[in-house]
């Protein structure tokens, strides 16, 4: 039983260092530059890099919530898995956007992106194997040597899970196809992913067909085994989440190109933090700022995309997909704790809620200004960042009105930034309208929903009769799943 007890801190302490490890790894060119590139780097190396990310999804689930049939498959995988990447890497640590045929501004960019060095980046790789071998064999050691029958259907989801989505532009990349398809990234290709096209409305469509179908795949299991679906699809959320560090700074993502844009200032970023956290630590205040906020937040961008969507390229280029999946998750980890009766928004509850987001627009409003007036004094090879070539992260639409509709103007210098304060406070308004919008929509659909349960679960009776005690007891049972309070967790 000690060694038992031994073994799992032991597994404890390796899947916080692996996830740390990893983490680092995202902000490297190389960690996800490779998966779109087969004609380029090793397809067996590419792979195996896939299978790896699949630990970063089961091992927790294995070790913080003891779902040993997520570590039966995995503890005989990806060891093997590991080791073939070990001798198939390749030129994967000489990646670099510093090439000679970049721009001055792309080469300024790229010093700022590639701050790890290779050598660092060769340790963490190296690092990261480690591990990986040490809590395989630390699942041997608790577990024994069973497989359940589940275990693969397990690690294959988990790999379904973690598929990195840029992994699509194999099949049409213009590199790759010789310039063959030249129409797929014309003006008015279908495949181009624009507001209101059927693919926006697809989108739409996955939004609420994946967060329903989640509903009710949970709805009938016990709170516990709720709470670890839920915690599974955060884990998956993070994954796909950091993915995004390593593209920004290789291919790019949307309209980024540095590392600024990965500081979690963006509503719906901080927002992946907040709602994850809720569904691991099950705090009342964490649930009620995803709820209130996160959540609105997360479909509103599923109304209108912007006029400039179709830059970032077809419906299943990584852009599109990586913003399409990452809120979708966002906005089910959102509302399903509340669907799924973990907890019940309170109107008084809105108040944190509130000043939270206060604070976020005010922190991600100063935040944009300090990296766009130090991008003016930024510099390389004697070459410094000329005005069109400043970073503007813009976390929030803090900085820039995306919508062609004048505001008031109240400015205030920030270093070498002009902010509109009236424009801040405009927007402030209008997320909290939004924010009320959907709250507002949430208890209306409960009333409805309240008021055909009801009907359905009282039979027709005479006049002045009384209902049945099994018609009584439906409704209240009813009554009560809707009006079920907080329980401290």
């Amino acid at each position: 039983m000690t060694y038992n007890k031994s073994a799992d801190r032991a597994l404890k302490i390796f899947c916080a260092a692996l996830a740390a490890v990893s983490l680092a790894l995202t902000f490297t060119v190389s960690d996800y530059y490779i998966f779109d590139k087969f004609d380029t780097y090793n397809p067996v190396f590419i792979i195996c890099q896939w299978l790896k990310k699949s630990g970063l999804l089961l091992f927790p689930l294995a070790v913080f919530f003891n779902k040993k049939k997520c570590a039966d498959a995995a503890k005989y995988i990806l060891p093997v898995v590991t080791v073939i990447s070990l001798f198939t890497f390749g030129g994967f640590f000489d990646i670099t956007m510093m090439t000679a045929t970049a721009s001055p501004a792309d080469k300024v960019y790229a010093s700022i992106n590639e701050f790890i060095p290779k050598s660092v980046h060769g340790i963490l790789f190296f690092v990261e194997a480690e591990l990986i071998f040490a809590i395989c064999i630390l699942f041997f050691v608790r577990d024994g040597f069973k497989i359940s029958g589940k275990s693969l259907l397990y690690f294959l989801l988990a790999v379904l899970a973690v598929t990195p989505l840029n992994i699509f532009e194999n099949f049409y990349d213009e590199r790759l196809f010789d310039n063959r398809y030249p129409e797929l990234y014309k003006e008015g290709s279908f495949l181009l992913f624009k507001s209101f096209s059927v693919w926006h409305l697809l989108a739409a469509a996955i939004l609420a067909g994946f967060t329903v179908g989640t509903y009710f795949f949970l709805k009938n299991k016990d709170k516990k085994l709720q709470g670890d679906w839920l915690a599974a699809f955060a884990i998956a959320l993070l994954i796909q989440y950091h993915s995004k560090d390593s593209v920004v700074m290789g291919d790019g993502y949307n309209v980024y190109t540095t590392v600024f844009a990965c500081i979690p200032l963006f509503i719906c970023n901080i927002g992946v933090y907040i709602a994850c956290l809720s569904v691991f630590l099950k705090k009342r205040v964490l649930y009620s700022i995803a709820f209130f906020v996160h959540a609105a937040g997360a479909l509103s961008v599923f109304v209108y995309f912007g006029d400039k969507i179709s830059n970032y390229g077809i419906f299943c280029g990584y852009s599109i997909l990586y913003f399409c999946c990452t809120h979708c998750l966002l906005f089910m980890l959102s509302v399903l704790p509340s669907a799924l009766g973990h907890y019940k928004f309170r109107p008084k509850d809105a108040v944190i809620p509130l000043i939270y987001y206060c604070g976020v627009i005010v922190v991600a409003a100063i935040s944009s200004a300090l990296v766009t007036s130090a991008s003016m004094g930024f510099s390389f090879g004697g070459y410094t960042l000329q005005e069109g070539e400043w970073l503007y992260p813009n976390y929030a639409f803090t900085q820039n009105n995306p919508l062609p509709i004048p505001e008031p103007e109240l400015f205030v210098t920030i270093w070498r930034c002009r902010m509109n304060i009236a424009y801040l406070i405009i927007l402030y308004l209008v997320y909290v309208g939004l924010f009320y919008i959907f709250n507002g929509a949430y208890y209306l659909f409960i009333a409805v929903r309240k008021r055909l349960a009801a009907r359905r679960a009282i039979p027709a009776a005479p006049q002045n009769a009384y209902p049945s005690a099994g018609a009584e007891a439906a409704y209240t049972e009813v009554d009560g799943d809707l009006k079920n309070e907080d329980k401290k967790l």
